[in-house]
């Protein structure tokens, strides 16, 4: 088939014909840019000032997209991975499971008490693992919220300065790395990306353990124990 490259993404467009080659499937619309970027800028501007929360705010942006058709209905639907939405349908309620029947906080006490009352140290790189750990399968303020008060019963309790345990559940809960449900984003660019949850565990994984190394021997010199 031979044509203009607008008449051809059109054919594209149309479910028709399967275009193999031959035709870049990005459809782009160049008059509609300026308005997409106000959209866009006005979201990120009124989430910045607290109007509302960045989570309706971007559904509002999406649908101003569509309204003003920046975007066009078939197209969104397109750009929905079925995977990465079953998998965020099947794993929010699995953390949801674990905070709520008090799996998460059992095992984090259980790790506690095999540890016992060793160097401040060890314990500090007990905690900042397990709160890694959890947060690949719990979200990170949930993880944080569950590991903040057992590291401050704890320190209390062996008469150490909780702050050091605090930051190391900071930087912990941030660190999903190792699997696509730790992490929005992680979910979100799975898809596009043609990433597998084996990619996350081979890359994100080493890079938790050189965090988690770099964590146990840097925080304790800069927050005293």
């Amino acid at each position: 088939m031979q044509g203009e490259p607008q008449a051809l993404r059109t054919v594209d467009e149309d479910g028709d014909f399967l275009l193999i080659e031959g035709v870049e499937k990005t459809l782009t619309i160049p008059k509609k840019a300026p308005l997409a970027i106000a959209i866009l800028v006005g979201v990120i501007t009124l989430g910045a000032l607290g109007v509302a929360s960045f989570a309706l705010l971007a559904v509002a942006g999406a649908a101003l997209m569509l309204l003003t058709r920046c975007l066009t209905t078939r197209n969104a639907m397109r750009a929905l991975d079925p995977a990465v939405l079953l998998l965020i349908a099947a794993m929010i309620p699995l953390g949801i499971a674990m905070e709520r029947t008090g799996l998460a906080s059992q095992i984090a006490q259980g790790v506690f008490g095999v540890v016992g009352e060793s160097s401040p140290q060890l314990l500090l790189a007990v905690v900042y693992l397990l709160t890694f750990v959890l947060t690949e399968f719990v979200s990170n303020n949930a993880t944080a919220v569950l590991m903040t008060p057992i590291c401050i019963g704890m320190a209390t309790h062996l008469g150490m300065d909780p702050k050091p345990f605090l930051v190391a559940v900071t930087f912990g809960a941030s660190a999903s790395f190792s699997t696509p449900i730790g992490y929005q984003t992680n979910t979100m660019v799975m898809g596009p990306g043609g990433y597998t949850f084996r990619d996350f565990l081979r890359i994100g994984l080493p890079l938790n353990l050189v965090l988690w190394v770099a964590a146990s021997l840097l925080i304790p010199l800069f927050w005293e124990m």
